[in-house]
C-alpha cells in the first residue's frame, strides 16, 4: 500500500513539473494592439534574424502581411515592429490566427503560403510540419480585430487616409489573390 502511495505522489510531483514547463515557454514574439482591429508584431531578443507573417481567420482566409517586391522574408528586429508598421485585420472574418516564421535565411513566401495552405485544418503548425530550407521557428499567436467605436453621431471613426493597404490573400493554387485591405503602413 505504502508503495502506491509513493508512486501516485511520484506521478502527481511530476504531472505539476510538466504544466509548469508548458506554462514557461518562451514566447519568440508579442502582439500590441494599436487600434480595435490593428495590430503590431514585435519579435523578442534572440530570434532568427528574417521573418515572415501570415495570418488565418476563422472563415479560412490565409492573408500574407509582410509582402515584398522579391516575396521573401525580411529582415526582423528584436523589440522593433516588424516592417515597421500596424497591420489591419478585417473584422468580418472574425478571429485569426497570426504565424509568425523566423528563419536563418531569406525564405520563399510561396512553400509556406501553400503549406499553410495544406496545414490549415490543424490546431497548431510547427517547424517541424514545414518543408524549408534552413532553420525555421514558429510563433503562432491569437488576435481578435473589434469593431470600432461609435463617437457622438454614431458613426465610426475614418481610418487616415495617408495609410495605403497592403497584403495579399492566398488561395489553393498558391497564386496571390487580388489586393485586400490586411494591412496598412509601408511596404519593406
Amino acid at each position: 500500500m505504502k508503495r502506491w502511495s509513493a508512486v501516485l505522489a511520484v506521478a502527481a510531483v511530476c504531472a505539476g513539473c510538466q504544466d509548469k514547463v508548458q506554462d514557461d515557454k518562451p514566447t519568440r514574439a508579442q502582439i500590441r494592439k494599436t487600434g480595435p482591429a490593428t495590430m503590431e508584431v514585435i519579435p523578442a531578443d534572440g530570434q532568427l534574424p528574417y521573418c515572415m507573417l501570415y495570418t488565418v481567420s476563422e472563415k479560412g482566409v490565409i492573408r500574407q502581411l509582410t509582402l515584398t517586391k522579391e516575396n521573401r522574408s525580411i529582415r526582423c528586429e528584436a523589440n522593433k515592429p516588424v516592417a515597421n508598421t500596424s497591420f489591419r485585420i478585417p473584422t468580418q472574418e472574425g478571429k485569426v490566427k497570426v504565424y509568425i516564421f523566423f528563419s536563418d535565411d531569406r525564405i520563399p513566401a510561396g512553400p509556406v503560403a501553400q503549406q499553410l495552405y495544406d496545414l490549415r485544418a490543424q490546431e497548431r503548425i510547427s517547424a517541424m510540419d514545414l518543408r524549408l530550407p534552413g532553420r525555421v521557428q514558429v510563433e503562432t499567436l491569437d488576435f481578435v480585430p473589434e469593431l470600432p467605436s461609435m463617437d457622438a453621431q454614431g458613426e465610426a471613426p475614418k481610418a487616415p487616409s495617408n495609410a495605403p493597404d497592403m497584403g495579399v490573400t492566398v488561395n489553393k493554387d498558391n497564386a496571390p489573390g487580388a489586393p485586400q485591405p490586411a494591412a496598412s503602413g509601408q511596404d519593406k
